[in-house]
Formats: C-alpha cells, sequence, structure tokens
C-alpha cells in the first residue's frame, strides 16, 4: 500500500463559485436561480447557503471573481503586454476585444449585464458593479496619466464609453466594433494630447 496522497479535488465552495461565474456570466444573473448553481455544482442546497447567505452574496462574489479574471488578468494584462508605449497600451485595448469580440462564446461585460439586470438602484449589487466599472476608468485613467496626456478622469469618461459601446455594438453582431472604436479612439487621443 503507498503512502501517496492524492491531490484533493475542487471544494464544495470552489465547486458553487465556477458554477455561478460559469452560468452568471452566460446568462446573467435573472435568468439563474440559485437551485441550477446547486445542481451544477453538485452540491446541498444549505451548502450553498453555508457559504453565501443570499443569491446577492453570490452574485457578489461572482463580480469579484469576474474583475480579477477579466479586468485584471485578462485586460490589463493583455494590454500591457501588447504595447510598448502607454499609448499602444490603450490602443491594444480595442484589439483584444476585437479577439473577445470574435470569440464563439463572447458573452459581453458582466458588470454592464448586472447592472441593467438589477432594478434596486440601492442594492449592494448595482454599487458593485458601478464601483468595478469605475475601476476600469481608473485602469485608463492610469494609462492617460503615464501617456502624458490632458485630464486623464475626463479622458477615461471618454474611453470608457468607447468600450462600453463596443462590447454592446459586438453583441448586436458588428464584429468590428474593436476596429471601429479604436480609430476612434486614436482620435480622442489626438484630442487630449
Amino acid at each position: 500500500m503507498s503512502d501517496t496522497v492524492l491531490p484533493a479535488g475542487p471544494t464544495a465552495l470552489d465547486r458553487i463559485l465556477d458554477s455561478a461565474y460559469e452560468l452568471f456570466s452566460r446568462r446573467g444573473i435573472a435568468a439563474v436561480g440559485v437551485d441550477e448553481v446547486v445542481a451544477r455544482a453538485g452540491v446541498a442546497k444549505s451548502t450553498l447557503y453555508r457559504h453565501f447567505a443570499s443569491k446577492d452574496e453570490l452574485v457578489l462574489a461572482f463580480l469579484e471573481r469576474r474583475e480579477q479574471a477579466w479586468t485584471r488578468d485578462w485586460l490589463e494584462t493583455e494590454a500591457r503586454r501588447r504595447g510598448d508605449t502607454p499609448e499602444e497600451r490603450l490602443l491594444a485595448i480595442f484589439d483584444v476585444f476585437g479577439e473577445w469580440f470574435l470569440e464563439e462564446d463572447f458573452e459581453g461585460c458582466s458588470f454592464i449585464n448586472v447592472l441593467l439586470e438589477t432594478t434596486d438602484r440601492e442594492s449592494a449589487v448595482r454599487r458593485a458593479c458601478t464601483i468595478y466599472l469605475e475601476r476600469i476608468r481608473g485602469l485608463v485613467a492610469q494609462l492617460a496619466l503615464e501617456a502624458g496626456l490632458r485630464e486623464p478622469q475626463a479622458f477615461a469618461h471618454s474611453w470608457h464609453i468607447l468600450m462600453k459601446g463596443s462590447i454592446v455594438a459586438a453583441a448586436e453582431g458588428d464584429m468590428d466594433a474593436g476596429k471601429r472604436a479604436q480609430a476612434m479612439a486614436r482620435l480622442l487621443i489626438e484630442q487630449y494630447r
């Protein structure tokens, strides 16, 4: 008999978070119930509620994971990797988007989707979406500052409109939305130079 210890599989919490992430990012939060998350995760409902007191708490955990995976690990990392200068990094955002828009499983921006699905303007979920969107603008403002552009905060607001608009255009079926937004982005950089 061997003393080899096999690696442990994903915990119940990991399975819940993975299932919620997959379901919420693909179908939104309104269309997915807790029962579906529980079934997909292969856990008891009581297990889910031991980790999350409500569906809103589960949605908040999903949004936090989405920010790390989407904003930090993917978008920011790719923009910085692809551009040698701050301006190139800004423009690379739309190169990254252009590739994303062509993916078969393109699902749009979860922060926008959840924000639009949340009707209670005072909810923690809506506030979280707003904060995560502000952090994306913060990333853009930092790149604008690094590029020496005037009024980095105002620039970031305009740039973010281009980002969000290109996502919506891609969801409508415009697979060139990233290129179109990038062309407008070049003009915006000139305006703030």
